[in-house]
């Protein structure tokens, strides 16, 4: 919407209402740029997330929206660290959608097909989160959204979105994003994956909802790790839709990838002012509302900027965190024994002793450092 008043700008001058050294011109130009755009995006998802989160977590309260904590039967020691963690309001999740969606319809061009599938990825997925969310609060239980309608639920979104990407977005240079790029190779080593690509991108959509889910479950623990890989995939849209670094470093090049650093800015934002509240101890939780959401955000930005293998670096910790749930039941059903003292892995390191704060700031670490290990990448091919 902002980039209307570079528009107007131009209207401004044919109707000779300014000259182009006037000091309106020259303040309406900047609205062309995406990066004065993107961090536009940045500061207004922070001020929205700043500004109404404490009015959400008074309404949360009001409306005894808290969070179910799992019996000492179901998860025993872990009982006694985040029992007093009941009734902390939750759904929080629905401050970062939206400060996200705000910010991109206000910042972002509107004609840009890659905008809208990321934001409708978002949005179904925190749609979901919400229904499960809501469940969780009314039946005073953990368990919410049954996993068969879970999976339904995210697969038929990713579905959609991998359509989307997949033949709705133009490709450039006979190039499209059904194309497979690996780190470390310059030229694509599949170029058109045909219906395969929309298996790929909806596997990596759901695995990415689920592995964000899964490791939103210490303080801060989920919202931090996403702010590091957005920021990440700011850098890699921005580049993918610059043509000149594109060409020099290796990327493959799609102008419309230029609008997804706005997306994922404002998703920075919206996660950094949600931090104020939810940074130990807790004043209020994201529920799957918000871990959901973030999870196919940040798959589709990676999809819509061809960096979706190198998604397994940035989001290292979020692949730590799912794996160590998939080996935890492997092993168990298998061997008949646990691998971890308790998965996801961030509680294995809590029952190890650990405080709450080193495991968060300890992971956050690890999150920067796998999305540096990541931007690396762009400069080995």
């Amino acid at each position: 919407m902002m980039y209307w008043l570079y528009e107007f700008r131009e209207w401004l001058i044919a109707h000779q209402w300014i000259s182009d050294d006037a000091a309106l011109y020259k303040i309406l130009n900047l609205f062309k740029y995406h990066t004065f755009r993107a961090g536009g995006a940045a500061l207004t998802a922070f001020a929205l997330s700043l500004m109404y989160g404490d009015r959400l977590i008074r309404k949360l309260i009001s409306l005894k929206i808290g969070q179910p904590i799992r019996t000492a039967e179901e998860v025993h020691k872990l009982h006694e660290l985040h029992g007093k963690k009941a009734g902390t309001p939750t759904m929080g999740g629905i401050l970062i959608l939206s400060a996200i969606v705000l910010s991109t319809l206000l910042w972002a061009k509107w004609d840009n097909i890659m905008v809208w599938t990321v934001l409708f990825t978002t949005i179904g997925l925190g749609a979901l989160g919400f229904r499960d969310d809501y469940l969780k609060i009314s039946k005073k239980n953990s368990k919410g959204v049954s996993a068969r309608t879970k999976l339904v639920w995210q697969t038929s979104v990713a579905i959609v979105a991998g359509l989307l990407f997949a033949y709705a977005v133009p490709g450039e240079n006979g190039i499209t994003l059904r194309a497979l790029y690996i780190p470390f190779v310059k030229d694509a080593v599949i170029t058109d994956m045909h219906l395969f690509a929309v298996g790929l991108f909806a596997l990596i959509i759901v695995g990415s909802s689920n592995a964000v889910n899964l490791t939103d479950g210490l303080d801060g623990l989920a919202t931090g790790c996403s702010i590091t890989t957005s920021l990440a995939y700011a850098a890699f849209g921005y580049v993918c839709g610059n043509a000149k670094y594109s060409d020099y470093l290796g990327v493959a090049h799609n102008s419309l990838a230029n609008e997804l650093p706005i997306v994922a800015m404002a998703m920075a934002g919206a996660c950094l002012g949600f931090l104020w509240f939810n940074a130990h101890p807790a004043k209020m939780f994201m529920g799957d509302t918000g871990s959901l959401a973030l999870g196919g955000c940040i798959a589709s930005l990676a999809i819509g900027c061809k960096q979706e293998i190198v998604l397994a670096l940035v989001g290292g910790v979020f692949v730590m965190e799912a794996m160590s749930v998939i080996l935890q039941v492997w092993s168990f059903k298998k061997r008949g024994k646990r691998i971890f003292r308790m998965a996801p892995i961030h509680h294995h390191f809590e029952l190890g002793g650990w405080h709450e704060n080193q495991v968060i700031v300890r992971f956050w670490v690890l999150s920067l450092f796998f999305a540096m290990l990541g931007l690396a990448t762009l400069k080995l091919r």
